[in-house]
């Protein structure tokens, strides 16, 4: 029976030092769900709080209907893919995957029965009696989550499954996993640092700082329209402008810069505008112009893209970013201005 993964107000410690801090999350039946951000952010503390390999100060984890939060791991029944693989050496890949279902009393026939479907599933019955070693890391990740899933757990869950494959391994298997993830329906829970490994896998992806959940949404949201600066920064808006309105005009806005620079915003394009905002834009989203309205900045180094070239700007309140044409190859120390480019910005609230 697929189930769904519920955290409440969860808090964690490591000694003194708080980790986690009220942190709610609810992964629906069937959904995957990836922990995104960087080294300390919370995201394996997270996953091994739901593991049950730490126990949380406060707050409650549920699976289902199941209270987890103080059970012991070994009865969560849930399963797990390492970054390391964690295949045991001196059994075959047949009695690796076969493993989770000897410790849960299942006969010899009937293991080997399932172990062997499950491993025509990853693509691995002619390995079925190889030792670990005789494998490719891919071919090991394959075989760990084939043994995570041959015991048809509530819930599973990967912490940094691909982080040691090779770049194009690593494409092959996030394809792999989504596909099985999906066949199966399994609620599953899915650590990562790498961003495009989590938006291309995962139905919705929370990027995490410090402890909390800074956004929660599918990919596709999180790389348009970001709640607030920091996740705006960790998808690659590089360039986040303070500006404030001192104009209304039914829908048009004009808004100005710390220095003083006018932009005019529509707000059927862009959305309610407030009185302080921030203008959030990638490079793709400030159109480097000889002239015109825009902010005025000064052409510093000069990148060719293939599809445009990118400049480094100096503006009077501080660099930003921006992309001009093949056509109009402009130099280094010219004057030009930056026109936001609507569908590739986003307005945000100012940062507190």
């Amino acid at each position: 029976m697929t189930v769904s993964l519920t955290l409440d107000n969860v808090s964690a410690h490591y000694g003194s030092t708080q980790v986690l801090k009220d942190l709610s999350l609810s992964v629906k039946a069937g959904e995957l769900v990836s922990l995104l951000g960087s080294s300390g952010c919370g995201k394996t503390t997270t996953l091994r709080l739901v593991a049950g390999f730490l126990e949380p100060s406060a707050g409650s984890i549920r699976l289902g209907d199941r209270d987890l939060t103080r059970l012991p791991a070994h009865q969560r029944d849930i399963g797990l893919v390492f970054q390391n693989y964690a295949l045991f050496p001196h059994l075959s890949v047949r009695d690796n995957v076969a493993f989770g279902l000897k410790q849960r009393g299942v006969g010899k026939a009937e293991r080997d029965a399932k172990a062997n479907a499950m491993l025509e599933r990853v693509g691995l019955s002619a390995f079925a009696e190889r030792m670990p070693a005789a494998l490719s890391g891919g071919q090991k990740q394959r075989v760990a989550l084939a043994r995570a899933l041959v015991i048809e757990p509530p819930l599973l869950m990967f912490d940094e499954p691909l982080s040691n494959l090779d770049a194009k391994l690593r494409v092959d298997m996030r394809v792999e996993i989504r596909r099985l993830q999906r066949a199966n329906g399994t609620t599953s829970l899915y650590v990562t640092h790498d961003q495009e490994e989590a938006f291309s896998i995962s139905d919705r992806v929370a990027i995490m700082n410090a402890g909390r959940i800074m956004q929660l949404d599918t990919p596709e949201v999180l790389y348009q329209r970001p709640a607030n600066s920091f996740v705006a920064r960790f998808v690659g808006f590089e360039n986040l402008i303070e500006m404030t309105v001192t104009e209304r005009n039914g829908e048009m806005v004009t808004a100005t810069t710390k220095a003083g620079a006018s932009l005019t915003l529509s707000q059927t394009v862009y959305g309610a505008i407030p009185d302080r905002f921030i203008l959030a834009a990638r490079p793709d989203g400030l159109a480097v112009r000889q002239s015109g309205e825009g902010i005025p900045v000064t052409l510093g180094i000069r990148t060719y893209l293939g599809r445009a070239y990118q400049y480094q700007c100096t503006t009077s309140t501080g660099d930003l970013t921006g992309n001009g044409p093949l056509s109009e190859l402009l130099e280094p120390g010219a004057q030009a201005v930056l026109v936001p480019v609507p569908e590739q910005c986003c307005i945000l609230p100012p940062e507190a």
